[in-house]
């Protein structure tokens, strides 16, 4: 395998990975959207560190 065959893999591969990534932050901060506030007690996540990460685009973690 050649140096640009390879390049070219190893671009694809992280893309692949990165876009898996995000669409799961996505998902995740979908569902901590719909938390109650028992719900988020329960996980011990405050009102103030939900809106901190639901404020975050889906690709920063």
């Amino acid at each position: 395998m050649n140096t640009n065959t390879s390049s070219y893999k190893q671009l694809i591969v992280g893309t692949a990975r990165a876009l898996g990534r995000w669409a799961r932050q996505a998902h995740e901060r979908r569902q901590l959207a719909q938390l109650d506030p028992r719900e988020l007690a329960d996980a011990g996540i405050s009102q103030g560190d939900r809106m901190a990460e639901l404020s975050k685009p889906f690709w920063r973690d």
